[in-house]
């Protein structure tokens, strides 16, 4: 943000006066230095080892604590720290100086003092006075000192309100230096405003609770549908001391707006109850429900009397659509289901109505493309930043965050100074004191600035800060307790607030997006992926008995697959979108055709059974079997050589289908059979198999009735010479004569259990 003209209307302090005093002598020192860094003519620079610090580098200071924050007039100030000799010599008779001064005006000058490494006689602040040091008889190299030195706040020259330098020096003498020097330096600022201004910065800061994908497409077949979770990683940031336990525990006493991913409150939802967790190729039981249940808990507490902002579920990233996906069919509905889904799941879980109003694109970076696809997902206010909507003219002050940039639409510029300070390693306590009077000094310049023009401030923090940038964020917040010139304000208002006409509305063009951040875009192929998914589910869901335990599960998935999180994670996030497609693919083929062996008809028109296979839970209906016959004389119902039957199986069983056929003439034919779905798509793998025909001719009909007829003929005539025979020998009374050889045999010899021969028979 352009601020060449920070406000000026404010008397000089005596340490600006001493500073104006040793400006002339302050002028001509880097004049005499570089004058003597000129090497000599024709000499070509020399590759060096790299050297030991020297001169005021020698000592690295670390400021650790700084307390109060914000001191008032009774207040006694205790800085601490820690001194590190890294030069190659040691370091006798050591002093730390604790140096106050001057009084800076602007944030112009708050970012300039900061930038310093080396002490600058004159431009660094002044020593408070001997009483107030601490003295080490000597530094050793390589080896760190602690040290704390306490000055009543009265003692410090303090007068007007305002922004002060803070220091910390370390002064001492060496062997090949054997006179006093400054020999480190360390600065920090220090605001003062001991009474409230009258003129106060409304401030919004931002506290986000998002995290990462945890939750895959997979859910058991129990009634509950237990989910299966990538990791156990959520847990551990939900356990005491875990990242998202210190966002609830330290923003439960932080004026802050709360702006919360729905899908890490299913995720811990889902996580409260029975749940598994991947381990190798197979699924261990989650045993973290009580920690699930106990943040859940906590954070309904603390909202309940909150603004709440509820992102599109699984947090979307708005310019990956933009630039990458919204030419892919699909993903824009995809991007309207994550925002019509977000405010129920919040109100489920929470309890409280969240404002679904807003869009938050990577790092508040926009174009108008990116405003056009969070406005179609039913966003009217999209939080930018102000490194990428840039002032057009020169403004002596940070303009209010609303802007009007047309349909209906507010950009709510986060003040990108603020926003990250607490971006980086904040778990060293040097880095993150010096964070937080960083932020304090900020605000307070900023509010300096144009006392009589009061304005409304956002500041939007890393989209998931670690436990150590929470931290220190809740630091930097608990110094403004005091609302001495700033006062809390919630998001939903600063949205609301009259925009400043002198402040740019014109958005970025597409060519300022930031490079860094367009190569972490998701890619084009991932939004086909997600294209592809997506149309393999509408027809799945198209058959089933109970779609909504397949659709729920895996549109979550289809929405985490277009996280923001993926950013600079290309490969975990093709592994995730690989894993939804082949968990349906794995589903859809537990619904499948029964491979069929050969088939011969014997006739003129016979039966063909083929089964269909359901191994999911839940039954399938609304199927079409179709058979294709590539023999245009194998006839399927008497009405060509294509037919269709409905198809309905339920679950965990099998069934047969039937289909008549007629044949004309002997042969073979090859038979398709394939699934579809009701609207003609197709389903699964087709099968085939082939149909040989014997057909019985009429000659061959009239050859085998002959045969039979002299077989009943010479059956009569052995059955009327046995009836004679039978009378004769009763008349001569001789009954029981000698068997006769015309008798038949009993039949009674066993079937055969062989096959009856390759491929399948069917008679009719």
């Amino acid at each position: 943000m352009a601020e060449a003209a920070d406000f000026q209307g404010t008397r000089p302090s005596p340490a600006r006066r001493w500073l104006r005093r040793t400006a002339s002598a302050v002028l001509g020192a880097p004049l005499l230095a570089g004058l003597l860094a000129v090497p000599a003519a024709g000499a070509a620079p020399a590759a060096e080892p790299a050297k030991a610090p020297t001169g005021s580098r020698t000592v690295a200071v670390s400021l650790n604590t700084l307390s109060p924050s914000v001191p008032v007039e009774d207040d006694t100030l205790t800085v601490s720290g820690t001194l590190t000799n890294k030069g190659k010599e040691t370091i006798s008779s050591a002093e730390v100086d604790l140096r106050v001064g001057p009084r800076l005006s602007g944030r112009g000058e708050v970012d300039d003092a900061s930038k310093r490494s080396a002490y600058v006689p004159g431009v660094d602040p002044v020593t408070v006075g001997d009483k107030y040091t601490v003295k080490f008889p000597k530094l050793a190299k390589g080896i760190s000192q602690d040290f704390t030195l306490t000055v009543p706040v009265d003692k410090l020259g303090l007068d007007d309100p305002g922004v002060y330098q803070l220091g910390v020096s370390v002064s001492g003498r060496t062997t090949t230096a054997p006179y006093e020097q400054v020999l480190g330096i360390e600065r920090s600022f220090l605001p003062w405003q001991p009474e409230a201004s009258d003129s106060r910065t409304k401030l919004t800061f931002l506290w986000p609770l998002i995290a990462p994908p945890h939750v895959t497409a997979e859910t058991r077949s129990d009634e509950q549908q237990t989910p299966v979770f990538t990791n156990d990683e959520l847990a551990k940031e939900l356990a005491p001391g875990g990242r998202l336990e210190q966002m609830v525990s330290l923003g439960s006493r932080l004026p802050v707006t709360w702006v919360v991913d729905p899908d890490l409150l299913a995720s811990v939802a889902a996580m409260a109850g029975k749940y598994e967790v991947e381990s190798g190729d197979t699924t261990v039981p989650g045993k973290n429900q009580a920690v699930a249940k106990q943040w859940l808990t906590a954070l309904e507490k603390v909202v309940e009397d909150g603004k709440v902002i509820a992102l599109p579920f699984a947090d979307p990233d708005l310019a990956s659509i933009a630039h990458r996906g919204k030419n892919v069919s699909g993903t824009l509905s995809h991007l309207q289901n994550a925002s019509a889904v977000a405010a129920t799941t919040v109100e489920t879980i929470l309890h409280v109505k969240p404002s679904t109003d807003f869009a938050w694109p990577v790092n508040g970076a926009v174009d108008s493309s990116i405003v056009d696809v969070a406005t179609s997902a039913g966003a009217h206010n999209v939080i930018a930043r102000s490194d990428s909507f840039r002032e057009s003219t020169e403004l002596p002050y940070t303009p209010t965050a609303a802007r009007p940039i047309g349909g209906g639409t507010t950009a709510v510029v986060a003040d990108a100074r603020l926003s990250t300070l607490f971006d980086g390693d904040m778990s060293r306590a040097g880095s993150s004191t010096r964070a937080v009077q960083k932020f304090l000094a900020q605000t307070l310049a900023l509010t300096e600035q144009a006392p009589d023009n009061e304005r409304s401030i956002v500041v939007a923090p890393p989209r998931m800060p670690t436990a150590a940038q929470a931290q220190t964020m809740a630091r930097a917040l608990e110094g403004l307790a005091g609302n001495r010139w700033t006062q809390p304000s919630d998001l939903v208002s600063a949205a609301e607030v009259k925009p400043d006409p002198r402040a740019t509305s014109k958005l970025p063009r597409a060519s300022a997006y930031p490079k860094k951040l367009r190569a972490q875009e998701l890619p084009t192929q991932a939004f086909q992926d997600i294209r592809t998914t997506q149309g393999s589910l509408d027809s799945f869901e198209t058959i089933l008995t109970q779609p909504e335990r397949v659709v729920t599960p895996f549109g979550n998935a289809v929405n985490r697959s277009m996280s923001t999180s993926w950013r600079g994670r290309s490969l975990e996030a093709q592994q995730y979108r690989d894993a939804v497609r082949d968990y349906l693919q794995s589903l859809t083929s537990e619904v499948q055709l029964i491979e069929k062996s050969d088939v011969t008809l014997s006739g003129r028109s016979a039966t063909i059974p083929v089964t269909v296979q359901n191994k999911l839970v839940q039954g399938v209906d609304r199927l079409v079997l179709r058979l294709t016959s590539d023999n245009i004389r194998l006839k399927f119902n008497d009405d060509g050589s294509m037919a269709e039957l409905p198809v309905n199986v339920a679950g965990g069983h099998s069934q047969s289908v039937k289909f008549d056929t007629a044949t004309s003439a002997n042969g073979r034919a090859q038979v398709t059979a394939r699934l579809y779905t009701e609207d003609g798509t197709q389903y699964g793998e087709e099968m085939t198999f082939t149909v040989k025909v014997s057909e019985v001719t009429p000659t061959v009909l009239l050859v085998i009735a002959g045969g039979l007829l002299l077989l009943v003929l010479a059956g009569i005539r052995m059955y009327s010479h046995r009836k004679r025979a039978v009378a004769s020998d009763t008349a001569d009374g001789n009954s029981d004569g000698p068997e006769q050889p015309s008798d038949p045999t009993p039949d009674t010899g066993p079937e055969s259990g062989a096959p009856s021969g390759t491929g399948e028979k069917v008679d009719r």
